[in-house]
């Protein structure tokens, strides 16, 4: 099976289309409201007929007059560069308060329309998110989820039941039509519309309740129901130990890796042998007539990280090396040198890992995959995932949620990375550390333009409805449009949203106790502040003004070679300015990393006098007698093309 890049099918679309214009129009007192900028205003909500609102946005598809704001990305070939991203998380991006009762319901109205998000809202979002100056859409895991043990209200999207299958909860029961027809759809509207898709892959971990279970025990992790049930968590290690880890890890010495405890080792059991149910739940009988469960997941690295535990997680068991019969930071991440022996791998496991992105290629025409904990699977799985991906679409991109752009991840087949961007931005110290440190090297892969993700706090987390929340999260866009990185926009960062989505990293101890899985959107039903944008104006314009800058300036800002961005010394801390270069061209970035108070500072140049023209706010500065003195607003950045001559000294 060969893919084209961008395929134009529109058969699923138009069945949506026909579904909806055959909905009766709604009965009084069963009121559907939208927000106002989902329909092209500013704030507020609106009364629609859902079964028309959405047939008018499919149909102005069809007929191409949604076309109009183009943002072609390369026809083949490495296309990533290019990419500016949409992250939606569907269940959460599109949920709505459609009946304004204060609630957002996680079972269907009378209506047979979803409170919680939708692949059909999903779709009717599509002109909103292009307008914005996006190309390229990434979704959150959109696959069945399991019920046993779940976090919150609906439990963790990582928390796989079937990698093949659509999670149900994703359709509108109003149209009569499956969720797999309507995630078909929505990537036949993309592609109407000149964007790309890619989908998150979940392949480290699976549900408690996955649907391999009962067919392959083995590859789970299984703990002793009796007396485990209560002690099961994760192991602990003494400072000694933690830093012997810390020391060989760093130097990349996993020979004899620290092992857990005794104790520790001793709660896991071999395979179970026959696999029943139990109050519901899925239990195992070893050979030696123990009863056993599947272990849950938490988070193993560092090995002495506390996050919450994933309840409804479990690692997949990639090895079978029967010393390494546990779960540990040396068994599913930094893999000891005697586990990763191709000898002990889970072959069948590793083939059927391999098959499901050949699937969603074939049924689905993605373009691209990002891979969750990426930096958690074995190099040699990697290869062979992109390898036969690769082999159905040669252009098929590859993203690693790996921290770091090295040669090695980039020589893996992969495209781009995360990066370590989210964890430094907000603090101009540790901003020109990464910068300082990526000059020198160079950058191997693009990384993530971004101050937040779903696992990260929100930039405006703590500014909830202050102007402060929405001046950082400007300046800290604009800075990433000009790095050689992929801007990427966390849906609801152009609302100014801060409520986090999940506890993942940088969070506290205060946030863990105010934020509990019924109250995180990664778990549990919530919508985003559509109506009033918390109470400030959208950073939409300012977005799509920042990124058609950014088209400018293209070769420029992906420029990824030694000595192509350079930190001029400024006299204000609180400023930061990067020059970026490429041949003759040069562009200066300043910007206040104050989202709060007004700074001045003044940046030397070696021309005596010159005038120069801030792309941004469209204004004039001038250079007199070597010196540019400027005055910003909280959060204001600019933006300077300088000729050769005029280089800051």
């Amino acid at each position: 099976m060969k893919q084209n890049s961008t395929p134009h099918q529109t058969t699923n679309l138009k069945l949506v289309l026909h579904a909806l214009e055959q909905l009766p129009e709604l009965k009084p007192g069963q009121p559907y409201y939208i927000p106002g900028l989902w329909n092209g205003g500013d704030s507020g909500f609106e009364p629609v007929q859902p079964g028309k609102y959405f047939a008018d946005i499919i149909t102005n598809m069809l007929s191409g007059n949604a076309n109009e704001i183009r943002n072609p990305l390369q026809s083949s070939g490495n296309w990533t560069p290019d990419a500016v991203v949409y992250n939606l998380f569907i269940r959460l991006t599109t949920a709505y308060d459609h009946n304004n009762d204060g609630i957002v319901n996680t079972e269907p109205l009378e209506n047979g329309f979803r409170e919680t998000g939708t692949l059909l809202k999903a779709t009717g979002l599509l002109p909103y998110i292009k307008k914005l100056g996006v190309n390229t859409l990434y979704l959150l895991p959109v696959t069945l989820t399991g019920s046993d043990d779940k976090k919150g209200s609906l439990g963790s999207p990582y928390a796989v039941k079937d990698p093949f299958a659509i999670d149900p909860m994703l359709d509108e029961p109003a149209l009569g039509l499956s969720a797999d027809i309507l995630l078909k759809a929505f990537v036949e509207a993309a592609h109407l519309l000149n964007m790309r898709v890619l989908f998150e892959f979940v392949f480290r971990t699976a549900s408690v309740d996955s649907n391999w279970i009962q067919d392959h025990p083995d590859w789970f992790y299984w703990i002793s129901e009796t007396g485990c049930a209560t002690k099961y968590g994760p192991p602990h290690f003494s400072d000694e130990i933690l830093h012997t880890i810390y020391e060989k890890v760093d130097k990349h010495d996993l020979n004899n890796l620290p092992a857990p405890e005794a104790d520790y080792k001793k709660m896991f059991t071999s395979v179970p042998v026959a696999i029943h149910k139990k109050d519901e739940k899925l239990r195992g009988i070893t050979k030696q007539g123990e009863e056993c469960r599947i272990a849950s997941a938490f988070s193993d690295w560092p090995p002495d990280d506390r996050q919450p535990p994933w309840t409804d997680v479990t690692y997949l068991k990639m090895h079978n090396h029967p010393e390494f019969n546990y779960i540990a930071y040396n068994t599913i991440r930094m893999y000891d040198v005697a586990l990763d022996n191709p000898e002990y791998r889970n072959n069948l496991l590793w083939e059927t890992i391999e098959a499901i992105i050949p699937h969603f290629q074939e049924n689905y025409c993605i373009d691209g995959a990002m891979i969750d904990m990426g930096h958690a699977l074995p190099s040699a799985l990697k290869h062979s995932i992109v390898k036969r991906a690769r082999r159905n679409n040669p252009n098929f991109a590859f993203w690693d949620e790996n921290f770091d752009p090295t040669p090695s991840v980039r020589d893996e087949g992969f495209n781009a990375v995360f990066g370590s961007l989210p964890f430094v931005i907000h603090d101009p110290v540790f901003i020109r550390g990464l910068l300082n440190y990526l000059n020198k090297t160079g950058v191997a892969l693009p990384f993530f333009g971004t101050g937040e993700n779903h696992n990260t706090p929100r930039v405006c987390h703590g500014y909830p409805g202050m102007e402060t929340g929405r001046n950082r999260s400007s300046f800290i866009f604009t800075l990433c449009c000009i790095l050689p990185a992929i801007p990427f926009l966390h849906s609801g960062m152009e609302l100014c949203e801060w409520h986090p989505v999940n506890l993942g990293l940088n969070f506290t101890a205060e946030d863990r106790e105010r934020f509990p899985s019924d109250k995180l959107p990664l778990f549990s039903a919530f919508s985003y502040d559509w109506k009033t944008a918390n109470g400030l104006k959208t950073l939409n314009s300012y977005i799509s003004k920042i990124l058609s800058i950014r088209a400018n300036y293209r070769e420029l800002v992906q420029c990824m070679d030694k000595g192509s961005m350079i930190l001029p010394y400024i006299t204000n801390p609180e400023l930061l300015a990067v020059m970026r270069k490429n041949g003759d061209t040069t562009l200066l970035f300043i910007g206040n990393s104050n989202g709060s108070e007004a700074q001045n500072g003044i940046i030397e140049f070696g021309i005596t006098d010159a005038i120069l023209f801030d792309l941004i706010e469209e204004k004039e500065y001038p250079v007199s007698n070597h010196s540019l003195s400027l005055h910003f607003k909280p959060g204001q950045s600019m933006l300077f093309e300088l000729p050769v001559e005029e280089k800051p000294s």
